[in-house]
């Protein structure tokens, strides 16, 4: 009979970072671990305080009954749990954690061997121009080819130039620059700092604008002179229906899935067969978890044989992550299976 507890884990930044939405000095985590005679498994419900949808005042209460329930089996607690796309996620994990003959091994594949890896993109955060510059040039020294800017916070201006100082010394051949607005631009001036944007030869701009606006976004997306990707637009959109109701409204370049935020692996999945079907191009990003959630996010991801750069460089921003076999070099996501995993709460 299996037997299911939860625990809440605070994760500490190794430096703060900034977004448009404030500093972030901590993340706030929880793990659901089920037990079933000498088997354990185990999952990562990455709770985003401010952005997930399920961040609500019964959030613990939700992870109770899932553990007091969990007899019930995934099909019955998924369904349960509809609105609550990070707890979700952690059963999923949890549940194949569980069937493993190794708890982290969720998706065996060439990645897990070793043999291969995930390209991803160097993350900058924001915060005083020096501070920024020199984040882009260590990313650039430890072998980045994509780089992802935070941008809306500092003087727009400033965030110009910071982009025109990478392309004068690389070329968009060399270097892809993404940029990463968080809604942070209003309506009357999104469209003319996206063409400013354009002119230094920027791969594409996530959430120009406050998710929710669908014809001013799809004005944006129709008139754009570079390709606009939505993030924040997909947190909360659970039915079918609704998921093809934005992509057919908003027509966007690409979408970006954070599968604590969406509805783990099922809800990942979705977008991305509805995305495929109208040659809309998509990639995954971790959302702040520790190394657990973030290791089911890579081989999740790596079976889905993107060949774009994605997300999943979160790993080292904390202090207290939980070693694993996971390791960031030349601008890839590595996994040495040889490494042991000290998971310890």
């Amino acid at each position: 009979m299996i037997k299911a507890t939860y625990k809440k884990y605070i994760l500490n930044f190794k430096n703060p970072s900034g977004t448009s939405r404030g500093v972030l000095r901590t993340k706030e985590t929880w793990f659901i671990v089920l037990k079933d005679n000498d088997k354990t498994g185990i999952g990562e419900t990455g709770l985003f305080r401010g952005l997930s949808i399920d961040d609500v005042t019964n959030y613990e209460e939700k992870l109770a009954w899932a553990c007091a329930n969990i007899y019930k089996g995934l099909e019955f607690l998924l369904k349960e749990l509809y609105n609550f796309p990070s707890i979700q996620f952690g059963l999923e994990q949890a549940f194949l954690s569980l069937k493993s003959s190794n708890q982290f091994l969720l998706f065996p594949s060439e990645f897990t061997k070793g043999n291969e890896a995930i390209s991803i993109n160097g993350l900058i955060w924001m915060g005083e121009k020096s501070f920024m510059k020199n984040q882009i040039k260590e990313k650039l020294k430890t072998g980045f080819s994509c780089i992802k800017m935070k941008i809306g916070a500092i003087d727009f201006d400033a965030e110009i130039d910071l982009l025109k100082t990478i392309r004068k010394e690389f070329s968009s051949e060399e270097i892809e620059l993404r940029v990463d607005a968080n809604g942070a631009f209003s309506i009357d001036d999104a469209l003319e700092k996206i063409k400013r944007l354009s002119e230094l030869e920027i791969h594409s701009i996530e959430q120009p604008i406050k998710q929710g606006q669908l014809q001013e976004m799809a004005n944006l997306c129709a008139k754009t002179p570079m390709p606009i990707a939505l993030d924040e637009e997909l947190i909360g959109v659970f039915s079918s229906d609704k998921k093809q109701e934005i992509i057919n409204t908003i027509n966007p370049q690409y979408i970006i899935l954070k599968p604590s935020l969406v509805g783990g692996f099922n809800g990942s999945k979705e977008w991305v067969d509805i995305a495929t079907d109208n040659n809309i191009g998509w990639w995954i990003t971790s959302a702040l978890e520790s190394n657990i959630g973030l290791n089911a996010i890579a081989q999740f991801t790596y079976n889905l044989k993107s060949k774009l750069p994605q997300g999943l460089g979160t790993g080292g921003l904390f202090t207290n992550n939980f070693t694993s076999p996971l390791t960031v070099s030349k601008g890839s996501l590595q996994y040495h299976p040889e490494k042991k995993w000290n998971f310890n709460l």
